[in-house]
């Protein structure tokens, strides 16, 4: 149950943290086609990412529930895509090139092509 709760104080946290962020970029990027705001969350959740599990790795900085708060919780609110990318660089570290290239490109064509389908099935309004 504790765990329960650190991801969801985390969650709420790393939503608005999303929200914020997201919506000041496109504020400053109103005549921008790229969703800049999208692509700068992903970008600052990966750094962030990447320092929190440096620090975790080769420092032992986190107690199991402060990585519990800040990882599934806080990053899961603020990106998912900081978890894609730290799981495929965990896969590069160890060599398994093919096994990440497979993650990124099925990662993204499973995901618009579940996306379609989500879309194709709710019909029209009559």
């Amino acid at each position: 149950m504790k765990a329960i709760l650190l991801v969801a104080l985390g969650g709420a946290l790393g939503s608005v943290a999303r929200y914020k962020l997201s919506a000041y970029v496109m504020q400053h990027a109103l005549d921008w086609r790229f969703p800049l705001g999208t692509f700068t969350v992903n970008v600052v959740g990966c750094l962030a990412a990447g320092i929190l599990a440096g620090l975790a790795e080769k420092h032992a900085m986190f107690s199991a529930d402060t990585r519990v708060l800040l990882f599934a919780g806080l990053l899961g609110g603020f990106t998912t895509f900081s978890a894609f990318g730290l799981e495929t660089m965990h896969l590069l570290k160890r060599g398994d090139v093919a096994v990440a290239a497979t993650n990124v490109v099925l990662s993204v064509l499973a995901g618009l092509a579940a996306l379609w389908i989500g879309m194709a099935s709710i019909p029209a309004r009559a």
